[in-house]
């Protein structure tokens, strides 16, 4: 254990010394829900500047078993999450919890001067994730939102393609994101912030604004909900229109009730690229590129992306850097997330106002670890469905 001081808390007087490039930041995982234990915990192996030293939950058993299968030492509930920030044993904080929680115990990061990873959608309102922004700020921290794909080879080589003239000038963009949720999972549970935008719509928005590589001016959306028991809080699907700047257009469905889809298309008006599948966490993911007529294939080998955004958001603190997804990016999907709710309520399109944001995805970021070890039976968390 090191008692060196994160990088991003040191005076600016100072460079980076070698003992900083070759520590690891500790991390406290905050909420032991399915993609915690699936895909979080086993990518620490090949995350070399990064390890968990400390477990957040109240569930004892999964503070046992986990903390005795990767030989982590501290364990707390969450009414010892001050305990947590303040036992010196902790560099950031990766919060996984559900979504109408990440505002309050970012926040309380924040304030004991500890970095915070939080798992999209930031928050459930624009106001929370400017207390968000703030408190980070204020303690001079670092606040990365966990858009994987930032940093996914095949995504942000999706960008390039868009970006380079290949298909001509992009036109629209359309995608399709489905999967099965069953039981009582918090996805389908209104008070805890879920829904179809909030869960998987997000990862459509985001598309659409780093393909294009700008923000919408305009939504429409319409949801339908079939009246099965488990959509008595949230709706069923949801239908999207978003108009961009030089009159693009990105539409996309999103469904917790139907057969499970994960694709986006990218079309211009000299060719089109497809991504099928395009937004899974491991696996392989492929481009169909067609240009006058002619299809190419591209497949990415599967890699951890989880490992790479642990990397990528050590490296930041280590050396001080500013980094991308920030909180802005976060803020903005939900400034539309918002907007699409008020359009489906009035029934009609809502304008956005200018969303200012420095910085898009780009291939510069992709980072590349190998494929996670294992990928473990979850310990009293359920999958979503069919993901």
């Amino acid at each position: 254990m090191t008692s060196s001081q994160p990088a991003a808390n040191r005076p600016s007087n100072q460079s980076p010394s070698d003992q900083d490039q070759h520590r690891k930041i500790r991390y406290a995982i905050v909420g032991l829900g399915w993609f915690a234990q699936v895909a979080a915990l086993p990518s620490f192996p090949t995350a070399e500047n990064s390890e968990v030293v400390a477990l957040v939950s109240d569930d004892p058993t999964k503070q046992k078993e986990l903390s005795q299968k990767y030989g982590i030492q501290h364990t707390y509930s969450y009414d010892q999450y001050e305990d947590c920030l303040t036992s010196g044993e902790v560099d950031a904080v990766y919060i996984a919890l559900p979504n109408h929680l990440h505002c309050e115990y970012t926040v309380r990061a924040a304030n004991q001067g500890i970095h915070v990873l939080c798992e999209k959608p930031m928050a459930t309102t624009i106001a929370e994730g400017e207390q968000m922004i703030e408190a980070c700020r204020r303690n001079g921290v670092k606040l990365m939102i966990a858009y994987r794909l930032h940093l996914d080879p095949a995504n942000m080589h999706a960008v390039e393609v868009a970006q380079s003239g290949q298909i001509g000038e992009p036109r629209f963009f359309n995608s399709v994101f489905a999967q099965q949720v069953t039981g009582d999972n918090s996805r389908l549970q209104r008070e805890t912030g879920g829904g179809t935008l909030e869960d998987i719509g997000i990862y459509c928005i985001n598309a659409a604004r780093y393909l294009f590589q700008a923000e919408p001016t305009e939504v429409f959306a319409v949801a339908a909900n079939n009246g099965e028991e488990r959509f008595r809080e949230v709706d069923e699907m949801t239908s999207v229109i978003l108009r961009f700047p030089q009159q693009r257009l990105a539409n996309f469905i999103v469904s917790f009730g139907a057969s499970k889809v994960s694709t986006y298309h990218i079309v211009g008006t000299q060719g089109d690229l497809r991504l099928d599948p395009a937004y899974p966490w491991q696996g392989e993911l492929t481009h169909y590129l067609t240009v006058d007529g002619e299809t190419q294939t591209q497949t990415f080998e599967p890699h951890s992306q989880l490992a790479a955004e642990f990397t990528y958001f050590s490296n930041c603190i280590l050396q001080d850097e500013d980094l991308e997804p920030s909180g802005a990016e976060g803020l903005n999907d939900i400034r539309i997330i918002e907007a699409l709710h008020q359009s489906i309520q009035a029934g009609k399109p809502v304008a956005l106002d200018h969303m200012d944001h420095a910085r898009h995805p780009n291939p510069e970021l992709i980072t590349v670890r190998p494929p996670n070890p294992e990928t473990p039976e979850p310990v009293h968390a359920a999958s979503p469905g069919d993901s």
